[in-house]
């Protein structure tokens, strides 16, 4: 905010500043989207953020939610907003039994949501945001998904589940999928006082950010000099073991395992193993968390 304070500074910006900027905030995906939301709303509103909920939505990274969101809180206009808390008022308020994303029941909750919010929009200015957001906040802090406090609820009276006895058995949920185990190798391939860095290519995880030459193994039991070759195209006999690094990324726990690597005189890197930087100037370049941490150590 401080750097790039204006829509049109944020659309002139390059996308490394941007991911830069970003860095260690997980979800850069959503940069990359900020930043191609930025660029149409100067090339095509002159701009300005769009207050219609078709323009919104057409922008990169806003969808149903969060053109909602704008549309009702900054514009305040009757358009509902559907998040995971304001599903489960309604579902417990109407006593819908089936699960939330199924299409027929989603339609049924975007419905009952405009029609309460219709209704609220005639109090008067600034009653289409305040609706949404007191649901919000409402399955926020009130009808949370284990144990709601049901005595404090405003809307207690008229709840079909609480009058059924059903408010712990709705909304129906899915259990959440296992966490996956992955391992990666990642080498720090130094000659002098550079190192080989890569560019993950754009439509990948941390697409756009760079990192050390890294490859994906089967599991923790792995012959580190033959991943290394397999990297290098030879044997190396200097491979050192660095301390490795645990992270996550959504439902993946991933242990990176570090290996430094100095290369003989007059090698010739492979074009896949990316471009010789100083480690004095590492600090410049987006890297995704884990493999900055790698850089600091160089730095």
């Amino acid at each position: 905010m401080r750097t790039l304070p204006t829509v049109r500074a944020l659309a002139r910006a390059r996308l490394d500043r941007v991911l830069k900027l970003w860095e260690g905030l997980g979800y850069y995906r959503r940069a990359r989207q900020l930043h191609q939301a930025a660029q149409a709303i100067v090339s095509q509103h002159d701009g300005r953020l769009p207050a219609t909920y078709r323009q919104l939505v057409a922008l990169p990274g806003i969808g149903a939610y969060t053109a909602g969101a704008l549309c009702s809180i900054a514009f305040d206009q009757p358009v509902p907003v559907l998040d995971g808390n304001v599903c489960r008022v309604l579902t417990r308020l109407e006593a819908i039994r089936a699960h939330p994303r199924q299409a027929r029941v989603a339609r049924r909750l975007r419905a009952l949501a405009a029609d309460y919010l219709a209704r609220a929009a005639r109090v008067g200015p600034g009653a289409c945001g305040r609706w949404n957001q007191a649901l919000m906040e409402l399955g926020a802090l009130v009808c949370v998904p284990r144990q709601p406090d049901c005595a404090r609820c405003p809307l207690s009276r008229w709840c079909k589940a609480r009058r059924l006895g059903l408010v712990e058995r709705i909304p129906r949920v899915t259990p959440r999928p296992a966490p996956l185990v992955r391992h990666v190798v990642a080498l720090v391939i130094r000659r002098a006082q550079t190192v080989l860095v890569r560019r993950r290519p754009a439509g990948a995880v941390n697409g756009g950010l760079w990192e050390f030459p890294s490859l994906e193994v089967s599991g923790a039991e792995f012959d580190p000099k033959a991943v290394a070759r397999g990297l290098l195209g030879y044997q190396p006999s200097n491979l050192i073991s660095l301390r490795p690094l645990r992270h996550q990324i959504t439902r993946y726990r991933i242990t990176l395992h570090v290996f430094h690597h100095t290369v003989p005189p007059g090698f010739q890197a492979p074009a896949a193993l990316g471009q010789w930087r100083r480690t004095d100037r590492l600090e410049g370049l987006p890297f995704a968390r884990a493999h900055r941490r790698i850089a600091a150590t160089l730095e």
